[in-house]
């Protein structure tokens, strides 16, 4: 029987998962969970890198305990963030994608290509911290003059395991340098941009063994944690998903990219999946509600913050994916700035929260059936989200789609799939 070890890293917490298959069905063990959160460093925000990788190899010790005898690991993590390399050194800081120090790059990177070619290109939705945006900052700091590498997050802590340099396809596509044709970084971006081509390596697809740690093989998931979920849905035939935690990711799988004049003003996005494209839209999550609970009611638990909010009779909304929502200092006052007049309660504030992306949630999918032509019956909706039965309500009364609520780890169990496939 073949054990796994999927390490499954979002923005706010990680966790490592043992699976193994026993009578045809997958079976998992939570070992170690562990925080995750972005700091201030001279006024920019940054990933705790080292921290990260602490927690990875203990982590591991912790299976080694429960299962000491591991076939492989594989780590993902959210998309378009990086860690420069000189050789075999980091170039810190390891920015995070909510840092606003791209902002005075991006009209200069569109001088150079109009967006409207780069979604041509590269069918990736326009995100101010998208990979390609952070490297022309990079560029403009003078940090890419002595850099010989870049490793997306889970490249990274891979690399610190086992000593290999690795980039990996469904990550990379977040990036917007990787062309929708050819499924490779694009030439012509990197020319034009005056990135340094020896940044830019091939591409390995999930299932690739990289190296070894500790006797166990390093292999490559669909590093990108959305692409991972996806591949977790235990989905009946192709319906909408949404995984639903920080962010949401909204979206069907697609034979291939979708990069036509429609898909770029809806601004949706066309990423690697293990053998199909993900067409999907990045929208905001449940990071509006976790920070009106950080300012509101610290502490209180979720199930007392959706009754109260589903008893609430305030009935405003707001566009929850409005630059203002992105990283205000504080959320309440976001709201209250966007609303005609504000809750006068606490439970005002959730009830406006979950309304407003339950309509995103709605817009979003009819502006995905218009584009594909297409029209879908169900949502899965997996990740943390899911387990919020008030949000799934008002999701399906805005869609007027079936909603299938998974409260599963679909990240860590299709990082675990995907590892299975390739070890058998």
């Amino acid at each position: 029987m073949k054990t796994c070890l999927a390490i499954d890293i979002g923005a706010s917490s990680g966790r490592h998962i043992l699976g193994w298959e026993e009578d045809g069905r997958l079976q998992t063990r939570e070992v170690y969970r562990f925080p995750n959160g972005v700091k201030e460093q001279e006024g920019h925000l940054v990933w705790d890198i080292a921290a990260l990788e602490e927690h990875v190899r203990e982590g591991i010790d912790r299976a080694l305990q429960e299962s000491p005898k591991i076939s492989s690991l594989s780590v993902d993590t959210w998309g378009v963030d990086y860690v420069l390399m000189k050789e075999e050194k980091p170039l810190l800081p390891c920015y995070a994608y909510r840092d606003g120090r791209t902002e005075k790059v991006i009209p200069k990177v569109h001088e150079r290509i109009p967006f409207e070619e780069l979604y041509r290109r590269t069918g990736i939705q326009f995100q101010p911290f998208n990979t390609i945006y952070q490297l022309c900052a990079d560029r403009a700091e003078g940090r890419l003059e002595g850099a010989t590498d870049f490793l997306m997050i889970p490249e990274y802590l891979m690399y610190r395991l086992c000593g290999v340099k690795s980039h990996e396809y469904t990550n990379a596509t977040t990036g917007g340098m990787i062309s929708a044709e050819t499924g490779a970084f694009d030439p012509e971006i990197i020319r034009r941009l005056e990135l340094p081509e020896r940044l830019f390596c091939p591409l390995l697809q999930p299932g690739t063994v990289i190296g070894k740690y500790r006797g166990i093989s390093v292999m490559l998931c669909a590093t990108h944690d959305t692409g991972s979920a996806v591949e977790g849905i235990p989905m009946e035939g192709n319906e909408l998903y949404i995984s639903s935690g920080t962010w949401s990711l909204l979206g069907v799988k697609t034979p291939s990219p979708l990069t036509d004049e429609n898909s770029q003003k809806a601004n949706y996005s066309n990423e690697g999946g293990v053998g199909y494209n993900r067409y999907q839209k990045n929208i905001m999550g449940m990071w509006v509600a976790n920070r009106l609970r950080e300012e509101l009611c610290p502490g209180k638990p979720w199930d007392e913050i959706t009754r109260e909010a589903e008893a609430s009779r305030f009935d405003h909304t707001v566009d929850v994916n409005a630059p203002a929502f992105l990283a205000p200092e504080r959320m309440r006052d976001a709201f209250d700035a966007a609303l005609p007049h504000p809750p006068k309660c606490t439970a005002g504030y959730f009830r406006c929260a979950y309304r407003s992306l339950a309509e995103s949630y709605a817009r979003a999918i009819g502006e995905l059936e218009r584009n594909t032509g297409k029209t879908y019956g169900a949502v899965y909706i997996v990740g943390g989200g899911a387990k919020n039965a008030y949000l799934n309500h008002l999701t399906e009364e805005s869609t007027g789609k079936r909603v299938i609520a998974l409260p599963i780890e679909a990240t860590a169990l299709g990082n675990l799939k995907i590892q299975l496939r390739a070890a058998d």
